[in-house]
């Protein structure tokens, strides 16, 4: 999978509640890994900013959604 393909992308938490979106990656050239994530929270999520980043190895599984293994409190 390309990276440019995770952009946009739905992001649903360990609970399966849709959260976002995906808005950026953060690639490491030099040693060819994913290291941040950074979601557009839905609106009513998490007051004030609206972007979360996370890192990659909160990534349970990448399919037809992005599956993060934490849970992203909703206020």
């Amino acid at each position: 999978m390309k990276i440019k393909n995770l952009l946009g992308m739905k992001v649903l938490d360990t609970n399966a509640n849709e959260v976002g979106k995906i808005n950026d990656v953060e690639f490491d050239v030099d040693d060819g890994k994913i290291g941040d994530i950074t979601i557009s929270l839905k609106k009513n999520l998490l007051d004030k900013n609206n972007d979360i980043t996370v890192k990659y190895d909160n990534v349970k599984s990448i399919g037809d959604y992005v599956l993060l293994d934490i849970d992203i409190a909703e206020d």
